[in-house]
Parts: structure tokens; sequence; C-alpha cells
């Protein structure tokens, strides 16, 4: 893009201060210029090419650009009539010398970096307004009306808002606005120094599309005279001190996040929010970086004053505690899940009169191929082997439910529901005996060999990035059990569950009715021995599930049996039972939490669905598995289908039951 800043004043309202160089150059507290800081704001920007518009004192200016280094490319077009004409003459000589879509600004205009961003990132042809400033007497005024500009001038009052000299115009706009311009300084209207190159522009505002972008709470104004300059540098130095907060999540940091830090800094003294592990594996996924870590690569980035923690998905929290002036943040939370955390800030601020700012949300092939190869690792067998035990650690709570193929592994990978600012998501899945028998049309009594689930585990890995929980039966023979914990291990499982119990599998929730037979307690702990010493990391958890409540054995036996399996080597224990009421595996889990605190307790609140989550941990469970749901679902769904079109003899009655083939085909992303 092409820069036009018109700074061929004379500036005789600022005094001495101009009596030997141009208003542009008068200098600001920070030691900057009012030009430099143009410059080094649109170079920042990625201007291209910048033409500046000279008048008295063009060889100091020349000459103190040019000592400046700046990159972009920098032409000077001189208004020779600087004295009797107004900068409508200068954009006049300038046109020449612009192209495309264009920047255009006054000389004396300081504004920060949120402005310009404002400005630029318009679709449309944009200019800057404030709609809370008050209307000032003898300076621009904007006439908005239908979210267009339509009028710029002085005299204005009405569906008016305070507006400054800074404009983004579209190819389109630009030459409109600049032929009206031509038309004018050949009339000779142009010998009038009050005939402003807005009054061009008022005639044929018709024909453009200029939208306000509003800078309410935010520095863009003139500096017309001394008076302006002191005001201006109050600003500046309260800018200096603004408290700015923006929050991150990212454990692969990329040019997006360095662009946004750099902007956020830009704007006072920067906070840095980095979410805990915690709360990014409650909403994204399990953190590649680890939450020390990534507040370490954050502290070091120039521009980030301090770094704290954000415990949840949700601002408020840290925004009451900080009372930060501004909050930045990329524009692409304005829709979907991130919408009410969004809301949420907005209320907070307003409440002690911060601000939202929004940049542009990066969307660069760098910033997706990061997102892309941190997807890869989470993917690697050897490094999701070892997520469970960090959520485990993290979190003390785990939450799984069941796959059977790519397709529900997929549900479980990215159903998500947003709630009171929070996110809700599955955090494993659970690879069940009986789901995966039941989509091959088999009994659940381990008729599906090894090899043909080991294949539902590679489905299932291919396209997901969560931890695996492996339903194993009764584990078989130890000798068995020992390849199959390798095989597993190599695979990048995060736990097998194995039940103790012998003979031919019958499903645990038939109970006494069918005969059933648990493992000899000592036989059981020399199978769970074995395989935890046939592991090569210790990554794999081997999980002892017990039958006792089952087999109505007992829930001192219960006890017993898992204290012994826990010192047999078990790094977890999973209580089943096939009541209705919950009251069993509570009564379990907090008997067993007075004789053990830390190994983790597994439950699977089928036949007692009506309990909580909440009621479960807070009696000692930490991993719920909600084992056949999906298909469970699944099976009425598609038999209704079935029924309906064989009763109307057609597809068309079922429609309404099925996902759009629209978004059926695109239900699988190719990467």
């Amino acid at each position: 893009m092409t820069a036009l800043i018109l700074a061929s004043g004379v500036g005789s309202r600022m005094g001495e201060l101009t009596a030997d160089r141009p208003k542009c150059m008068t200098p600001l507290p920070d030691g900057e210029t009012i030009l430099s800081r143009q410059l080094r704001q649109l170079q920042s920007a990625g201007t291209e090419k910048i033409v500046i518009t000279t008048g008295a004192f063009a060889g100091l200016l020349r000459e103190y650009v040019h000592s400046l280094g700046i990159a972009s490319e920098v032409v000077f077009v001189h208004n020779p009539d600087f004295g009797t004409t107004n900068y409508i003459y200068s954009m006049y000589l300038a046109e020449k010398e612009l192209s495309g879509d264009i920047l255009l600004l006054h000389g004396d205009l300081v504004f920060e970096d949120a402005v310009l961003d404002m400005v630029l990132k318009s679709k449309d042809s944009a200019m800057a307004v404030s709609t809370l400033l008050p209307l000032p007497e003898k300076d621009f005024k904007a006439v908005i009306r239908n979210g267009l500009i339509t009028s710029v001038g002085t005299e204005f009052f009405e569906n008016a808002a305070a507006a400054q000299p800074l404009y983004k115009l579209t190819e389109a706009d630009r030459r409109t606005w600049f032929a009206q311009i031509e038309k004018y300084c050949g009339s000779g209207e142009t010998a009038d120094r009050c005939c402003y190159a807005e009054k061009a522009f008022n005639d044929i505002s018709g024909k453009c599309c200029v939208r306000p972008a509003d800078f309410t709470g935010l520095l863009c104004a003139e500096v017309d005279d001394k008076s302006d300059l002191e005001a201006v540098s109050s600003e500046l130095g309260k800018l200096a001190g603004r408290g700015v907060y923006i929050c991150f999540s990212a454990d692969v940091i990329h040019s997006g996040h360095i662009n946004m830090i750099r902007r956020a800094a830009s704007l006072g003294v920067l906070t840095v929010g980095i979410m805990t592990d915690e709360a990014v594996t409650e909403y994204k996924h399990f953190p590649l970086v680890p939450y020390d870590d990534r507040v370490e690569l954050f502290s070091n980035i120039t521009g980030v004053a301090e770094v704290v923690p954000q415990r949840s998905l949700s601002y408020r929290e840290n925004l009451l505690e900080l009372r930060p002036d501004i909050v930045v943040h990329g524009d692409d939370w304005r829709t979907g899940f991130q919408q009410p955390v969004r809301d949420e800030v907005i209320s907070v601020l307003s409440g002690y009169g911060g601000k939202l700012v929004e940049f542009p949300y990066s969307d660069d092939k760098q910033t997706f191929a990061a997102e892309r190869d941190m997807r890869a690792r989470l993917a690697l067998p050897d490094y999701r082997r070892g997520i469970l035990r960090k959520l485990l650690d993290i979190k003390g709570r785990v939450t799984a439910i069941e796959a059977h193929s790519g397709l529900t592994g997929l549900i479980a990978e990215n159903t998500r529901v947003y709630e009171n600012g929070n996110v809700r998501q599955f955090d494993a899945m659970w690879i069940s005996s009986l789901c995966d028998s039941a989509s091959r049309g088999k009994p659940d009594i381990e008729l599906v060999d090894m090899t043909a689930r080991l294949r539902t585990v590679n489905e299932i890995m291919e396209v997901t990035t969560k931890p695996i929980i492996f339903d194993g039966d009764t584990g078989g023979l130890t000798e068995h059990f020992v390849y199959t914990v390798r095989t597993l291990e190599r695979t990048g499982v995060s736990m097998i569950i194995i039940e103790d119990k012998t003979g031919l599998k019958k499903n645990s929730l038939f109970g006494t009715e069918t005969e059933q037979t648990q493992a000899d307690t000592e036989e059981f702990c020399r199978k769970l021995t074995a395989g935890k010493n046939a592991l090569k990391t210790d990554e794999l958890m081997i999980c002892a599930r017990i039958e006792s409540l089952i087999l109505e054995k007992g829930m001192d036996d219960a006890v017993m049996r898992a204290e012994a399996y826990t010192a047999a080597g078990a790094d977890a224990i999973m209580i089943h039972s096939r009541s209705s009421s919950p009251e069993e595996v509570l009564t379990f889990a907090r008997r067993f939490r007075k004789r053990d605190r830390f190994t983790p307790i597994v439950c699977v609140p089928t036949t007692y669905s009506s309990v909580s989550e909440e009621e479960l941990y807070s009696a000692g469970v930490n991993i719920v598995i909600y084992a056949n749901q999906l298909m469970r679902s699944a099976f009425p769904a598609m038999q209704h289908t079935a029924e309906s079109i064989l009763r109307t003899h057609s597809a068309k009655e079922c429609e309404s039951m099925c996902m759009p083939f629209g978004e059926f085909i695109r239900l699988i992303p190719e990467e």
C-alpha cells in the first residue's frame, strides 16, 4: 500500500516551534518527532511506498527523512504554492505518484498503532472518527448516515462525530475523490486557503463508500498549536503507563503471535496472560509445552512487561484483579465458541471504563503450518501415550467417551459444549470390547481377536490426538497379556483395563444371571505384575477392574482386592457395578480413598447414569468413562431411518433425521 503524508503546511500557529522547521518535525516527549513516529508506524504496518508533500523547509525535510533510514520507498512532492494554497493542491500534485489503495494522513497527526490498524483493516474506505468525543467547534466533523460518511467539514453538527484526517481509500474511491479535486484545482477555487479537499469529497460522497473507524478511547489528534501539543504530549505520557492485557494459550509461537504482541505493546505496558495447562486442556488440547516453559518463552519476547497465569477461558478473574485499560485480542472471536467470552470481556471492561481492541486474526500459511505440525506431534504414539498420566497430574479428573471407529473417534475428539464462558470436552477415548464387537455384529465374548481390535485402535489414532483407554477384557493368559501390553505400548495407547474374571468372557452387566467366575486374587496379581514388568516405559497405565460388586461378593472383597492389585503394580483401579444406584460405587471410592489417596479410581456409570460427574469426583473418582452411549444412540437412529424408508418407499421422509449431504461429504477434513 502507498501512504500519502500531507506536510506542506506552514504551521504558523505553532509560533517559534516552526520558525526553522516544518511542523511535522515538531519533537514529542518520547524523543521522536511527529513525522518520525508516523514513518515508523507506517513502516511497521508494511507500507511499501510513502509520498510526502513539502512546502516550507522542503530541503531540510528531505534531509531529515533520509537520515531516518526508512526502508520503504519515500517520494517527495513539492508544492511551490504552499503559502497561498491548502493541502487540496498538494493532493492534486501528488496524485501522479499514487496507485491502488492508499492511506492518506496529515503530517501533524499523532495516533496510536491501534487506530492505524483499525483504519487499515477496513475492507472499504475508512476515516478515523470518535463517536463519543465532544464535537469540536472549529475542527472537522464527519456526518454518518447508514454506516457511511456522507460529509466532512467544520460546519456539520447533526448526525456527526469528531473526525481526524486519517483515511484509507480504496482505488475506486481514491480515483473518484481525486478526479473531483482536479476539477477544483483546474477551476482556480483552490486559491482560497479555506478550500479543503473534503469540500470536493462532499460533492461526490454518494459515489464512494467511506466507513467510520471509531477510535474512541485511543489517541488520534492533530497538533495545530501549542495547546494541542501539550494535550498530545499528556496523552502520550498516559499511553506509556497504560495497562494492556492479552492472553495466549499457544505453546507453538509463530509470527502471528509475535505480531500481535508487538501491536499490543505499542498500546501501553503489556501484561500477557498465559493459560495454565489445566485451562488449555479444558478447551483445546493437551499443551505440547508445559506452563512454566511457556511462561519463560513469552517472558523473553520484546515488549512483554509481565506474564501472569490465566486459569480458565474466562478473562473475568484476571480483569477484575489487574483492571487493564485495554484488552487486546484477534477479531476471530466475534463469532463461534469464544463469542460468549468476548461478550463477558466487554461487560467487565465497561464496568470500570476499559476498552477492547481487536486486531485482524492472522491466517497466513505459517500459522496454519504451526497448527498442523502441533496436531501431528500430538498424534505420535510416543507423545500420545503419556498424556493420560499428565492429565491426571494436572487436572486429577478425566472424562472419556466410547469410540469404535474413525468417525466416532472424530466425534470424541471434536465435540465441545460452551457454557458460562467455559468449554467442556472429552479428555480421552474408550475403545470398548462390547462396542468393538457390536460394530462387527458379534457377541461380547472376546470373539473379536486382538489383531482386529488393534485395527480399530489404529483407525481411531489416524484421525485423532486424544489419549486412548483400551478395554482388555480379562487380558487372556498371563503369557499372552505380556505381549498385548507391549503391542499397546508401541501403538501409543495410554491405559489398558483388564477385569478380574476367568473363563469364557460374559458381559459384566449380566451379573449373576449367567455363570461368571472371578479370578483368584493372587493369580490376577501375578498377571498385573507380569504386565508391568513387560513395559519399556512408565507411560502406559495398567488398570485393574474389580468385579466383586457385579458378582455380589461384597464391599469388603472389593476393597481388599483393590489394595492387593495396587500392591501388585496396578496404576489404577476400576470399580464396576450394575446397580441402578451409584451408592455402592460412591461407598467404594470413599472407603478406598481412606486407605489410598493417590491411585486413580475409574468408574463406568452405565446402569447408574443419573449420577453426575461432580458427585463421582467429590467421592474420589478420577476417571469417568461413558462406555457405550455413542453406539447405543446410533443404533436406534439408524433403525428408525431404515424403517422410515421401508414404510414410505422413499428417502424423503427420513431426510430430516439425516445430516445434510453437503455437510456429510465434508465431515472428514482432508488436512
